[in-house]
């Protein structure tokens, strides 16, 4: 099957991934599939193994729509066995390695899988008596030895559109995360358009994971490059020297970073001594992606750039080509086609033109819902009372200019209500940045008896920076009275999730700790 044809099959309305990775196989022979930090894999490699672990799963016992949790940094094996999960008729559910134990237990009994997957380094973390009752395989010392004989195959798998693909679980910080059910319809409309765009541009396909492969994050630098017959990376861990040198070592072509992925890539002193000259296409997405940052990523790394911005959950998908719109870098794009957007009151009411509100959002690629938890799907739902389509709570504050791009306010939930007053973090974060001391900066609310809650600033300053005081002065001075920050103080590193989350739940911790103002 040559390229046009993969192009074409892939463009359309449904297909199947594990038989389109079976035909890449088979066409692309030696060609390297799958890299990582000690080796890499051949197309054939790939299909052969693929087979094999899906083979011995379904040996096990393992039925159609079952999970297969995965447990451990990414790597080779890693990403087999997701391929091979859903190869076999089941579905791929990787586990959030920063989880707690409790977590770890709580997210594998919900996925309801009978084999776990996990590497020796968190083997040797949780313990030997970790997850009981499930089938348990070492990645990377066991798989070679538990998977099926060389040339076996797993029976025949028609997926079906709405057969589960994968779970992903929320990055939630207490209690048990929830499980993001995505179905191979969405999957395929997600990813297959991607890959077909990709080879009817001839944009060679040579992709670097610098992500967890738990973090839905990474699907957009693991999959669709797979489905185009591609070779993809997969880090350990990120570092940035080592992605440096990798991105040069591999020439790779397109990449997806979280926005602090990008800043501490900008910092690297050493960055301008390697050559990046083969980037094409520069994603990002997960967490706010400062404007000041693009500007800086478009003026020192070559190729496009494009902020996506949706939830795993599903909703509007918006995307920004940065390197096409300059002047909307404070955005994150306008809707992508397929994808529309309302802005709703706290009443559930449209707003009026360009003003904020609670970001409502639909899509072809929505999920089929949390596992197991059919009330919280219903609660991030909302149903039009005119037309009865269901659309998706984004949980973003927003507002939409004249020209269809879409601001992001903040989050609904750290949004800060001072004396009846709405006050948004990011524009206050967005005065701290203004600062030349300032290298970033985070606003909470925090409780206040004579306001209800009043505005508390951290920032990461550089070196010889001016006190804090003096910056929370003249950031005030710019600020609308109800707006001013009451205290503001200085953080080494700003708290995030393995995926560059920042932890805003971590800030009030600390701002708890060092006293809360008068």
């Amino acid at each position: 099957m040559g390229e046009r044809q993969t192009a074409a099959s892939l463009a359309e309305p449904f297909g199947s991934f594990p038989a389109t990775i079976a035909a890449n196989a088979a066409q692309l022979g030696g060609k390297i599939a799958l890299r990582d930090d000690t080796g890499e894999l051949t197309w054939a490699q790939l299909g052969d193994r693929v087979e094999r672990i899906s083979a011995r799963l379904v040996e096990d016992g393992l039925g159609r729509g079952q999970s297969v949790a995965i447990l451990g940094y990414s790597s080779i094996p890693y990403a087999l066995v997701f391929l091979a999960a859903v190869r076999a008729g089941g579905v791929a559910a990787p586990l959030t390695t920063s989880a707690s134990p409790e977590q770890l237990a709580g997210m594998a009994s919900d996925s309801g899988a009978k084999h776990i997957f996990i590497d020796r380094a968190k083997l040797a973390e949780l313990g030997d008596d970790c997850f009981p009752g499930m089938t348990r395989i070492v990645l990377d010392e066991e798989l070679d030895g538990w998977m099926s004989a060389e040339g076996s195959h797993a029976p025949d798998f028609d997926p079906a559109p709405q057969d589960p693909f994968n779970i992903i679980y929320s990055s939630g910080t207490t209690g048990v995360p929830k499980g993001i059910v995505h179905s191979h319809q969405m999957r395929w409309r997600q990813f297959s358009a991607t890959a077909s765009s990709w080879l009817e541009n001839g944009m060679p396909v040579r992709t670097l994971a610098s992500t967890p492969l738990y973090s839905n994050t990474t699907m957009v630098a693991f999959l669709p490059p797979l489905l185009a017959g591609g070779t993809v990376r997969v880090m350990r861990k990120f570092d940035v020297l080592r992605w440096l040198e990798f991105a040069q070592a591999d020439q790779t072509t397109a990449t997806m970073l979280v926005p602090v992925q990008y800043r501490r890539l900008m910092q690297e002193p050493r960055f301008g001594e390697f050559d990046l000259s083969s980037l094409q296409l520069k994603y990002c997405t997960s967490a706010p992606f400062p404007a000041e940052l693009k500007r800086e990523v478009l003026d020192r790394m070559p190729g496009a750039l494009i902020e996506i911005y949706s939830m795993t959950e599903g909703g509007v998908v918006c995307l920004l080509e940065a390197h096409k719109f300059p002047d909307k870098l404070h955005t994150v794009g306008r809707p992508a086609p397929g994808s529309e957007l309302k802005v709703l009151d706290d009443n559930d009411v449209p707003v009026a033109p360009g003003e904020a509100g609670n970001l409502i959002g639909l899509s072809q690629t929505m999920m089929a819902g949390y596992k197991n938890q059919p009330e919280k799907t219903r609660e991030g739902y909302w149903t039009d009372p005119e037309t009865g389509v269901t659309w998706q709570r984004m949980g973003d504050i927003g507002r939409v200019d004249a020209e269809g791009f879409v601001e992001l306010v903040g989050r609904a939930k750290d949004m800060i209500i001072s004396g009846g007053f709405n006050i948004f973090p990011v524009d206050l974060e967005d005065e701290l940045a203004k600062e030349d001391d300032v290298v970033e900066a985070a606003v909470i609310g925090v409780p206040s008896e004579r306001w209800g809650e009043t505005p508390v600033g951290f920032v990461t300053l550089k070196d010889g920076a001016r006190s804090v005081d003096s910056i929370r002065e003249a950031v005030n001075s710019r600020l609308g009275k109800t707006q001013r920050l009451a205290q503001l103080h200085q953080i080494g590193e700003m708290p995030r999730s393995h995926i560059g989350k920042l932890l805003k739940t971590d800030l009030r911790e600390e701002a708890a700790q060092r006293g809360f103002p008068e």
